[in-house]
């Protein structure tokens, strides 16, 4: 068993919040909660689309494409007007360890891809699909999440912001 309040009282010294998320108290985690419903939700409008073309590997890539592509999203926007900082903070580099953002495959991935003969060609196109869904729906519930947990000033030069635009390649985001 861990030691709760030896572990809360370190990261209290360390300025570290400790949240506690009981798995029988899923409701508590707001946040993370909304996070996990949207990919969800994204997942099943993606795989619907691609009903009886994927086998077990193919599944498993595609699953593997989304979680990257999820744990690239940027957690710190601290240092990102200094030109020698590093790049923001993702879960991706929690999770690997390294700094380095993977790369989309190169080409394009078109409908007609769904129906190829290439497994890859599919669950790539099945990736950019997820890419450009999910990222809509989290952009729309980072901005309302902090416009109902606090009053904000309007945006003025010099802030950080992620721009929505639809054309950029898997893994970017334009801060």
């Amino acid at each position: 068993d861990l030691d709760q309040t030896r572990i809360s009282t370190y990261l209290a010294s360390n300025q570290c919040d400790f949240l506690m998320n009981v798995p029988e108290e899923s409701h508590r985690g707001g946040e993370w909660e909304r996070q996990i419903r949207t990919i969800r939700s994204v997942l099943n409008a993606v795989l619907a689309q691609a009903k009886g073309r994927l086998d077990d590997t193919s599944l498993r890539t595609f699953f593997y494409e989304a979680m990257s592509i999820v744990n690239s999203r940027p957690l710190t926007t601290d240092t990102i007007n200094d030109p020698k900082s590093v790049e923001p903070l993702t879960p991706n580099n929690l999770l690997t360890m390294k700094n380095s953002v993977p790369l989309p495959p190169p080409g394009k991935f078109v409908c007609e891809d769904l129906y190829a003969r290439k497994r890859w060609r599919r669950v790539q196109y099945l990736s950019e699909q997820f890419w450009s869904r999910w990222r809509k729906e989290y952009l729309v519930n980072i901005s309302l999440r902090q416009q109902w947990h606090m009053p904000r000033r309007n945006v003025h030069v010099g802030d950080v912001v992620i721009v929505k635009e639809d054309n950029i390649p898997r893994y970017e985001w334009k801060l």
